[in-house]
């Protein structure tokens, strides 16, 4: 049976550091901390978790909030669990994933309950309700997300806004004049998601800048959705030469609709999407996107968690600058868009 001792030796620290790695009672550093966790990985040493948690006060828990309402595309919200799973068992510690839609109570109730040692919060809202409650907990929380009023919260995201302006920078200078931006569902405006609201700021300015016309609606996240859409841009102004979408679940349907009606993407519509990377090569033409780093953002929720495990550390908000990769889906306009 592998123990302590082996860990030690093979990591080259003292038991008792191993014993503070594992328990959380003293702060290592970060290196000496992975150096640790690697040899306790490659050795399979298994501490008796009962007994662990009994001397730390700690569960080795992270729960990872993020309700799974309706108009969530599950897909891209499973890459986010994906690697924060990844970057928790690099620390040894599990993620418990809730999908309840909880409120203050419902965060007070996890936190009494002792099930988890901190929170990462996603689907932040601008105006976010639950804000007081976290700032108050005795523990560790980072939001995947940047509230208005972030009342001292370490936060960290995408850059949205800068995101909504890379769109229209891009198409601007392929000589697009009018463009249209298809936005989440209406649900998710309504709510005050922090992310929408951002990227829709982003996108007006840089048009204002640009001197453009733009248009912009919410879409439902379905079929109908997208011809409704479709309808109520293009039926009101078939100059546009450019479409930005901010939804993933309808890139297949849009595409599909627009050469459905006889357009060409790019030659007629240029269609630039804000979505993972692999989504943008899975569909029918290869869309020109801005990149969800969901693997990036989900390992550095984790990291920054466990800094605060580790010890008090100052709050930071930090914004990922978005990331756009031209592909088959935007060209220069080969109509007149005046």
């Amino acid at each position: 049976m592998v123990t302590i001792m082996d860990v030690a030796r093979a990591a080259g620290v003292s038991p008792s550091t191993v014993s503070y790695v594992l328990s959380g009672k003293r702060a290592i550093s970060l290196e000496t901390r992975r150096r640790v966790q690697q040899s306790i990985r490659r050795l399979g040493y298994h501490p008796n978790a009962r007994a662990r948690a009994l001397a730390s006060s700690r569960t080795s828990v992270v729960a990872l909030v993020v309700p799974f309402r309706v108009d969530l595309n599950v897909s891209v919200v499973m890459q986010f669990v994906a690697a924060m799973i990844g970057a928790a068992r690099a620390y040894d510690h599990d993620l418990l994933l809730l999908t309840k839609d909880e409120g203050p109570a419902g965060l007070r109730r996890v936190i009494g309950s002792a099930i988890a040692d901190a929170l990462i919060v996603m689907d932040v809202e601008s105006a976010e309700p639950r804000i007081p409650v976290l700032a108050a907990l005795e523990r560790p929380v980072v939001l995947v997300g940047v509230p208005d009023q972030p009342r001292g919260l370490t936060c960290v995201d995408l850059d949205f806004a800068a995101a909504g302006a890379v769109t229209v920078h891009h198409l601007a200078d392929l000589g697009h004049r009018r463009i249209a931006l298809l936005g989440p569902s209406p649900a998710v405006y309504e709510r005050g998601t922090s992310y929408a609201g951002r990227f829709l700021r982003g996108f007006n300015e840089a048009v204002a800048a640009h001197g453009l016309h733009a248009v912009s609606h919410p879409c439902e996240p379905s079929y109908d959705g997208v011809r409704a859409y479709l309808d109520q841009t293009l039926g009101a102004d078939p100059s546009i030469t450019a479409i930005v979408t901010h939804n993933e679940a309808v890139l297949g349907p849009l595409l599909s609709e627009v050469r459905h009606r006889g357009l060409d993407v790019p030659g007629d519509i240029s269609v630039v999407a804000v979505c993972p990377d692999d989504m943008a090569m899975a569909q029918s033409v290869a869309l020109t996107s801005v990149a969800i780093p969901s693997a990036e953002l989900g390992r550095l929720a984790v990291d920054m968690t466990m800094r605060q495990l580790d010890g008090p550390a100052p709050a930071e908000i930090r914004l990922l600058s978005p990331r756009l990769t031209q592909r088959a889906s935007s060209g220069r306009p080969t109509r007149s868009d005046t």
